[in-house]
């Protein structure tokens, strides 16, 4: 297997953790007689200071040669002076849209060794294994027209407006890959709008609907997403696959850092386009940027992404995820799920070399099995 990766590391705590997430790629790669070939490039304020643009036109001509993606964290308060469009976060919102992938897939697992860092009972959260498949292209982040009149003398002081805006196809083809997830998973599919007020949630649900009969083995349910956020915290076991438009699978998918226990848990996968991309779902913390607190295993269950959705290994993937949950119940955690165990507590490093020794022992075991 051969795959190119454009390693877009960003800001804060992105270098730290994506360093992680690529020495994992790289033992997966060298244990299986792989060639992946990691490409570094710029994005968000560490190109804005070396570049003077949040997406060089370099990063693009890479990313769009590359057969996926990796992204650590984009975002740095000293930018915040600046017009949303001269951003860090402006860089992000331009690559997907370059890259053209619309379906954002966010896993959240409750792992039984954190069940503890969870504010929600064991009882509650055991078991919970939920894939958000999330429009990304869509909705308010991207509908025109947008503006923001900041004249105080204005009429009612000044006005901002946002958009948004779907159209049948845009939910069509988003919804037919949560469709397809579902069936290779609990066939159970919720999608989620607000249907009572909002057009654009009509539209939705209609779209929706109108494709289930091209999907009979799937159950499809519809909630609205207040409800959903309820329930989301109260009966969690009962959803397998979300199905969300953008601004509401924003919310949902990082409200489930809850079940987890920490959004430095959470991995994502955008997928659909030219080249797909991989993030872990939290910030860039600059807060805690090279203290080594970060946790690292947002992005090195986004590595087993990258395995599973752009070089369809999905055995490797699973190593990766299961290599995550044996250092976990071996008790390591990093400062943000220690939960006052301060004696468990390990660095960025020592938390990718442990889950890196890990992973090494499961494939030697494997190959030892193979080999009998």
């Amino acid at each position: 297997m051969n795959l190119k990766i454009a390693i877009l590391a960003g800001d804060g705590i992105g270098p730290e953790v994506t360093h992680e997430a690529v020495n994992i790629l790289q033992a997966v790669a060298e244990a299986g007689g792989h060639d992946f070939t990691f490409t570094e490039a710029l994005l968000g304020g560490v190109a804005i200071t070396a570049k003077g643009t949040p997406l060089p036109q370099e990063t693009i001509d890479i990313a769009l040669d590359s057969d996926a993606v990796l992204l650590g964290a984009v975002g740095d308060n000293k930018f915040n002076a600046l017009s949303p469009d001269k951003r860090p976060e402006s860089g992000l919102l331009q690559i997907r849209q370059i890259l053209g992938g619309f379906a954002n897939l966010r896993p959240s697992v409750a792992y039984p060794a954190l069940s503890e860092n969870s504010p929600l009972r064991p009882e509650v959260t055991k078991g919970v294994d939920i894939l958000f498949v999330r429009e990304l292209l869509g909705g308010l982040y991207f509908g025109q027209p947008r503006s923001w009149n900041k004249d105080a003398s204005a009429p009612g002081g000044g006005e901002a407006i946002n958009t948004m805006r779907y159209t049948r196809d845009e939910v069509v083809r988003v919804a037919r890959i949560a469709f397809e997830l579902a069936g290779k998973r609990r066939k159970k599919l919720t999608s989620v709008d607000k249907a009572n007020v909002l057009e654009c949630s009509q539209l939705w649900r209609a779209t929706v609907d109108s494709l289930k009969s091209d999907y009979p083995d799937i159950t499809v349910e519809h909630q609205l997403v207040d409800s959903m956020a309820m329930h989301l915290m109260n009966v969690p076991r009962n959803f397998d696959v979300v199905l969300t438009e953008n601004l509401f699978g924003d919310i949902l998918s990082d409200e489930s850092g809850i079940i987890t226990g920490s959004l430095g848990m959470l991995p994502s996968a955008t997928i659909g386009g030219k080249v797909n991309l991989y993030e872990p779902v939290h910030g860039s913390a600059p807060d805690i940027a090279g203290t080594g607190k970060a946790n690292p295993l947002g992005a090195i269950l986004t590595a087993a992404m990258v395995l599973r959705h752009s070089a369809n290994l999905e055995q490797e993937a699973l190593a990766i995820e299961a290599a995550v949950q044996q250092v976990l119940t071996a008790g390591h955690r990093t400062a943000d799920i220690a939960r006052g165990n301060i004696s468990a507590t390990v660095t960025t490093q020592q938390m990718g070399k442990l889950v890196h020794s890990a992973l090494a022992e499961s494939i030697d075991r494997s190959q030892s099995l193979h080999a009998v």
